[in-house]
Parts: C-alpha cells; sequence; structure tokens
C-alpha cells in the first residue's frame, strides 16, 4: 500500500443510524438531528466511536433521500446544517466520527443542475448527465426516459425513475455522444463531487460512505475506469484532509481498496457468496442453511472460500467491512433466534477489518414483514421501522399519533427494546457492549491485527480462529464440541457454557468463546 491509513480506523466500530427511523424529538413522527444528538451517549455506550448518517440532503424523497435535490443542504424535516454541525461538535467532544452518506452515481430529477442539463441551449450543465441522441430508440443496454425534457434525447437512469445519471463517461467509446472520463464534462462532475465533500468536511464531517460507488463510469467492465475517477477523487481530498475516511458500497475490495484506493469496503449480503452463506441463506434450495442457524447444516468453509482470498489480496490495501446488516436487508433478526444473533455478531465483531452495527440490531429488532413500502423501500421497510427504545408510546421513538408516524412500531414484540434489555445482564445489548469492549481492550481483535484460521470443516459446525495472541472459537449447533488439539489459556469472554478438559475446552451447545492463549 503506498498511503497510510488514518489511525483512527483502526479501533473503529460504527453505528448506523436511519435518520428518519431513530429518535423524533418534535412530535411530528419523523425522526431527526436533534433526536440523533440527544441519543449520542447511548451510541457511545455500546463502544461504538463512530456513526454513518443514511442521507439527510434536501430531497423528494422518493428514495428515501438517496435521490438528492440539494446535497449541501439539510432536509428541513431533519432540522437545519447548524443541526448538523453541532451534531458533529457533541460527537467530536465524545471522541466519535462521524460519516455521511455520499451519492456520487445520480441526483434527483429535482436537482438544479438536471434542470439546467434537460434544457434546449448549451449551457455549463448540459453535460453533467448522460444524454443520448437515440431520442426514439433510447440508450442501448441501459434504462433510460424520454419526452420529460425540452432537450432533444434521452437521459440515463442510474436506479429508480426520478435518478438521472450523473455523467463520469464511458470506458468504451461505441457512439458519437458518449463522452471519455475525460473530457470536459466528466471531469466537471468529479470536480463537483470534490467540492460537495470539501463543503462538509470543512463543516466537521469525517468522512463518507459512498453509494454505488461502482456506478460511475459505463461500459467498464473491469472497473479500471471508475477506480481512476476514485483515485483523483479521494486523493485531492487527503490532501487537504488526510484523516477523512471512506467507505465504499461495492463488495469487491479487489476493485475497491486496490483499484480506487476507498480505506473500506462493505462486505456486502449477495445471494450465495461467503456472507450471504452465515445469517442469510434461508432462500436456497432445501431450506435454510446459515452457518449460524441452528443444526441447520451450515459450512463455515463456504463463508471461507469466500472471504479468505479477498483478505489475503487486499489486507494491506485496507479494511474489508463486515456489517449486521443495513437499511437495505432484511434485519440479522429475520429467521434467527436471539442466541443465533449472538454468536454471528461475536465472529463479526472479532474478525479484521472495521465492523458496522445498524442501529437496533444490538436489540435484536424484529423484521417487519408484509409492510406497504415506504419511500421507495419495497421490501426493504421492514428494515427501516422506529428504533424501540422503550415499551411505552411509540416504543419512545416519538410523542406523535401513531398514525402520523414515518414507519409503525411493532406493537406484536416491544420486547426487545433498550429499557428493558439495559438491566438484563444477559441481553443481547449486554451482549453488544461486552463483545465491543473486549475488542476495544484488545488490540490483537482490532481493524488490522492476524488472522490465522486454526480448525474449520465442511462437516462439522465448530470454527476455530486466531487473533494474535487471542482463540476464539464458535459452536453454532446443539451439541457439544471438544476445541481441537491442547487449546489452552485465560477466557477473556465467553456466550453460553463451557467446560475444561485436561487438554482444553469443551464448548457447550450454541456457545462463543475468546481466550489469551497459553
Amino acid at each position: 500500500m503506498n498511503r497510510k491509513l488514518p489511525a483512527w480506523l483502526e479501533d473503529a466500530v460504527f453505528y448506523e443510524i436511519y435518520p428518519q427511523s431513530f429518535q423524533d424529538s418534535n412530535g411530528d413522527g419523523i425522526g431527526d438531528i436533534p433526536g440523533m444528538t440527544a441519543r449520542l451517549p447511548y451510541i457511545k455506550s455500546l463502544g461504538c466511536n463512530a456513526i454513518w448518517l443514511n442521507p439527510l440532503f434536501d430531497s423528494p424523497f422518493k428514495d428515501a433521500g438517496y435521490d438528492v435535490r440539494d446535497y449541501k443542504k439539510v432536509a428541513p424535516r431533519y432540522g437545519t446544517n447548524e443541526d448538523l454541525y453541532a451534531f458533529f461538535a457533541k460527537a467530536h467532544a465524545l471522541g466519535m466520527h462521524v460519516f455521511l452518506d455520499l451519492v456520487p452515481g445520480h441526483t434527483s430529477e429535482e436537482h438544479p443542475w438536471f434542470k439546467e442539463s434537460g434544457k434546449a441551449k448549451k449551457n455549463a450543465y448540459s453535460d453533467r448527465y448522460i444524454w443520448s441522441d437515440f431520442w426514439l430508440y433510447g440508450i442501448p443496454n441501459h434504462p433510460y426516459i424520454g419526452g420529460e425534457c425540452e432537450r432533444n434525447g434521452v437521459y440515463m437512469l442510474n436506479f429508480f425513475k426520478c435518478q438521472p445519471a450523473l455523467n463520469y463517461g464511458f470506458a468504451r467509446i461505441d457512439y458519437p455522444w458518449q463522452q471519455r472520463p475525460e473530457d470536459p464534462g466528466p471531469m466537471a462532475t468529479r470536480e463537483a463531487i470534490k467540492d460537495i465533500c470539501r463543503f462538509w468536511l470543512s463543516h466537521g464531517c469525517d468522512g463518507f460512505r459512498v453509494d454505488m460507488a461502482d456506478s460511475l463510469v459505463k461500459e467498464d467492465a473491469d472497473k479500471k475506469k471508475t477506480g481512476e475517477v476514485w483515485q483523483d477523487i479521494l486523493g485531492s481530498l487527503r490532501k487537504e484532509y488526510p484523516e477523512a475516511a471512506f467507505v465504499s458500497e461495492w463488495s469487491n475490495p479487489v476493485q475497491s481498496l486496490k483499484g480506487a484506493s476507498f480505506d473500506m469496503d462493505f462486505y456486502l449480503d449477495h445471494p450465495g457468496n461467503g456472507y450471504n452463506t452465515l445469517v442469510r441463506d434461508y432462500e436456497t434450495e432445501g431450506g435454510d442453511h446459515s452457518y449460524f442457524t441452528k443444526d441447520a447444516g451450515g459450512d463455515i468453509t463456504r463463508f471461507l472460500a469466500d472471504y479468505l482470498p479477498k483478505y489475503e489480496r487486499t489486507r494491506s490495501d485496507g479494511y474489508i467491512s463486515f456489517l449486521t446488516g443495513n437499511h437495505d436487508t432484511p434485519r440479522i433478526r429475520n429467521q434467527h433466534s436471539v442466541r443465533e444473533v449472538a454468536l454471528s455478531l461475536a465472529l463479526l465483531f472479532t474478525l479484521p477489518g472495521v465492523p458496522f452495527l445498524y442501529y437496533g440490531d444490538e436489540l435484536g429488532m424484529p423484521y417487519q414483514k408484509d409492510l406497504p413500502t415506504k419511500e421507495g423501500g419495497y421490501t426493504r421497510t421492514g428494515s427501516r421501522t422506529p428504533m424501540q427504545w422503550s415499551a411505552g408510546k411509540n416504543a419512545g421513538f416519538s410523542e406523535a399519533d401513531p398514525e402520523k408516524l414515518y414507519l409503525p412500531v411493532d406493537a406484536d414484540d416491544l420486547t426487545c427494546n433498550v429499557e428493558s434489555e439495559d438491566g438484563d445482564p444477559v441481553s443481547l445489548l449486554n451482549t453488544v457492549r461486552a463483545l465491543l469492549a473486549l475488542r476495544h481492550s484488545e488490540k490483537d481483535l482490532q481493524a488490522g491485527g492476524d488472522l490465522q484460521i486454526v480448525y474449520a470443516a465442511a462437516e462439522d459446525p465448530l470454527f476455530v480462529y486466531r487473533r494474535g495472541g487471542i482463540v476464539l472459537a464458535v459452536n453454532p449447533s446443539g451439541a457439544e464440541r471438544v476445541l481441537p488439539g491442547e487449546t489452552k489459556g485465560t477466557i477473556l469472554y465467553a456466550i453460553g457454557q463451557q467446560r475444561s478438559l485436561e487438554k482444553g475446552l469443551v464448548l457447550g451447545p450454541q456457545s462463543f468463546v475468546a481466550l489469551r492463549a497459553e
């Protein structure tokens, strides 16, 4: 690696907040920045020392804020820019860093840039988006919209109909209207993104989670040109803000960390990949085969076969980031018991890299099935419901009438809430606190520490791995498992039961242990 990663990432644990669902301070039924600010001590108490905020910029909210109308203005429903600056300051006073969500691949169709770009007369924004002169037949191989602007031609989409694609050029030129990444229009787009980042970094933001980071340059099969664009953007920003950090929604660490120079890359839940086999392999033929589902026949080697090559190829370039879940996936509690969730978090929090905890996953908050879609959420809507602070009115989220809430609380399952779990020493909430305290206290368990696989077999659910001087083992099955070899040491933390043998330990059913090896 030719650059130095921000030192604070080594011990970072992020907490993802969906702003509209976290804490309502003014009784309008929608979460807001003052509400989030008041809850910062709680986030700190978990052991999370960094925060990722989902988009809170001005937007028509056809895609929950990922359709940005003004990158430099906080949406009024959340508060003001000054409220966000105060949030940064309070977080910093508590020793915490804050990421905003950067959406560089598209804007809202209501963004002033797009309104100018759609005009017939050539102007400074004409090439800010991708337009084809194939007005009748559209843009080959890409979704497009026509008939809504006075300009001749049609424009490319990057996601929903409301999100026209910003222009970063094409890696392969097939038609005269296509531009190269180095042409003036795409270069101006890059500079606009740098300007947005500078604005928020100058006001106290510490970095960005980058939405659809691999989507910039079109017809870019190997993502080489997209990587070059990011090297330019991130390289410029790091000269001015050397402690800023960036995590990509890419899920290809070779392309993201090595090719695009991101600091972190999310290991996303994609069907059949390694992460999917751990907790979400319940849509395959034959039922649930997730590794952490008790006695479901899960196979840890399926995870390792996908993860280890990525880790080995990129460990000197940046960090692979595991997520407990996020706003785009079913909650980890979906299909899993509290104990299964606890064991999965024990693994995710003790592997190399920088972990991300989705709000409410520390409680085992449920995934609400069959909710009507909200702001483009569709099946994702059930993972975006209000944070459950108590068993009281609206789960302590808001004083609004229930029908005014952004999304309904799960009235049938309010048993998992901060108030009730806080006083229970064996609750999932306090298990998360203990796991993160262990991670913070042991440098070997932090982002850059080594990983050695001690024992993993397709036919055996027991998994044993080593991080420096600490041996960790997980047994998700319903039967005892004996640690292989002469594994001895001082137990630092455990979930479930263990008993000693002359040569080592026996792990009880559904258990986890971390011990300092002798």
